[in-house]
């Protein structure tokens, strides 16, 4: 399996990403650099976290105008598989591959702290995880407040991928907060909305960092399901 690792300028996440695909997953995982026009022969691709372009004028935006995204955006309509992780989910709605908006965090501060996540909607990249699966995997993000219209979010409720709860999979409700006393909608997110879907499903953004999260050394292993499905949704459809 290869899977393409984007890297724009100020991506920071990047190397986490690769180690988890190759090292840990075991897959043939490369770098595409943003001034690189082709994504080669990628069977999948990885956006990053970071902060992409410094996000200067909002995060994410600037990306779309890198030499590298009009490959991406063509990889994802054909129906390759791409996960956006943090800065790549703000990238992924800035293209228009996802809906909505990832804004300030509601407290206006940096949140960098494990969270609970549950799986909902079915997916390439949550295919292999049964639905109401709780995850603990940690957040790095100032813009991690998921937004959109009513009408967009009516849209929306079969391809929410994964939303904020706690450690039990109960809803994170307006103002229910930890055994810490910290909120478990970290960011003020809509719906509790932590990653969603495309209608196809073969596009996923999360604020949390699964590649973070992918091996037992580094306080939970939780976020390797995501691979481990990607890489079982390929081997199917090969």
């Amino acid at each position: 399996m290869r899977i393409a690792v984007v890297q724009y300028p100020g991506s920071n996440a990047d190397f986490d990403a690769l180690h988890a695909a190759r090292d840990v997953l075991g897959a043939d995982a490369f770098y595409v650099f943003h001034k690189e026009r082709e994504l080669g022969d990628a069977e999948a691709v990885i956006v990053p976290g970071g902060f992409s372009y410094g996000d200067y004028l909002r995060p994410g935006a600037i990306a779309g105008f890198s030499p590298i995204t009009p490959a991406l955006k063509r990889f994802a309509e054909r129906g390759g598989p791409v996960l956006g992780i943090c800065n790549g989910f703000q990238i992924l709605t800035e293209l228009g591959l996802l809906p909505g908006a990832l804004t300030r965090n509601a407290h206006l501060r940096f949140e960098c702290r494990p969270v609970h996540v549950r799986v909902e909607a079915r997916g390439v990249f949550t295919g292999g995880i049964p639905e109401g699966t709780v995850l603990r995997l940690p957040i790095a993000h100032a813009d991690g407040r998921y937004q959109c219209d009513d009408a967009t979010l009516a849209t929306l409720q079969d391809r929410v991928a994964f939303r904020y709860c706690d450690a039990e999979g109960h809803p994170a409700t307006a103002g229910a907060v930890d055994e810490r006393g910290l909120p478990l909608n970290p960011n003020g997110s809509r719906d509790a909305i932590a990653g969603l879907y495309n209608e196809g499903r073969n596009v996923c953004g999360l604020m949390p960092h699964p590649e973070r999260a992918a091996e037992a050394i580094l306080g939970s292993a939780d976020g390797l399901h995501l691979f481990t499905s990607l890489r079982d949704q390929i081997g199917r459809t090969a």
